[in-house]
């Protein structure tokens, strides 16, 4: 009977044993559980008809999901193992948690129907995300195109998915049948985007100049203050905002990459 409780090695027999781990190598996997942990409260809230304070989760793990990767780099804690546990969790957060709330709120309106279009955004950011891993380590790319996403980023649909929910929580509309087939239609359209080829621009190599900052601080400020106090207005009004700047980018990247093509051609011929 002993030999059935044997110790366990989380390393195997004869492996090396970790004692001690920095607090700082920690902190990422702890945000990224407690991103996992805020999206799947969301799905109860609806579950449980209390649907403001479940949106209101869903973008809290979809803010927590998005930083802990930044947080980890920041802190020099990155690790495989972190890596794989924020692409499990980035399709929950991502995924998974907005669909769901987006049918229990809306979408279970028209049935079967709001059913595929939840599921398709799903799947959609599973697609995103796996893309953007093997993007990751393709270093065959030209530098300036790490300046761009390659379709909507998964953080952004989700926050963009819930458009029609912002809508109704400030009385644009009432929920309906037509709303709700409206409503799938967008979340198909912003699934579409997600895995389109769209370049949008990331804004990762972004730099202020040094008397912009205070501005840049004071806009920080200001967009903080209107989110706690406007939330739903603010989250439409910025939505609206970025989907307005899609195309915008999509122009910018088209500009770009005429000139690095002529750049390359004049010096082919010099």
């Amino acid at each position: 009977m002993a030999g059935l409780f044997q110790r366990f090695e989380p390393h195997g027999r004869g492996g090396p044993r970790i004692r001690e781990i920095p607090l700082r190598l920690v902190m990422p996997n702890l945000i990224t559980v407690l991103a996992i942990c805020a999206g799947l409260t969301g799905v109860r809230l609806a579950f449980e008809q209390r649907f403001e304070m479940a949106v209101a989760m869903v973008l809290v793990a979809a803010f927590l999901d998005g930083i802990d990767g930044r947080v980890a780099r920041m802190l020099k804690a990155t690790s495989r193992f972190g890596a794989q546990m924020d692409s499990l969790a980035d399709i929950v957060n991502f995924g998974v948690a907005p669909a769901l709330v987006l049918y229990a709120y809306l979408l279970s309106d028209v049935g079967s129907v709001g059913w595929i279009a939840a599921l398709l955004f799903a799947i959609a950011c599973g697609l995103r995300l796996a893309r953007f891993n093997v993007l990751d380590e393709d270093l065959a790319r030209p530098a300036w195109q790490g300046e761009y996403f390659v379709g909507v980023p998964a953080p952004a649909g989700a926050v963009v998915v819930l458009l029609p929910v912002y809508l109704i929580f400030i009385g644009a509309f009432e929920p309906s049948r037509t709303a709700a087939l409206i409503s799938a239609g967008f979340v198909v359209l912003v699934a579409f985007l997600m895995v389109s080829r769209l370049p949008v621009w990331s804004g990762k190599r972004l730099k202020v100049p040094g008397d912009h900052v205070t501005l840049m601080i004071l806009g920080v400020v200001l967009f903080a203050s209107l989110l706690f106090t406007y939330p739903w207005v603010t989250m439409s009004a910025g939505v609206i905002a970025y989907l307005i700047f899609l195309p915008l980018s999509a122009r910018a990247y088209s500009q770009r990459a005429d000139r690095e093509e002529a750049e390359a051609k004049r010096r082919s011929e010099a």
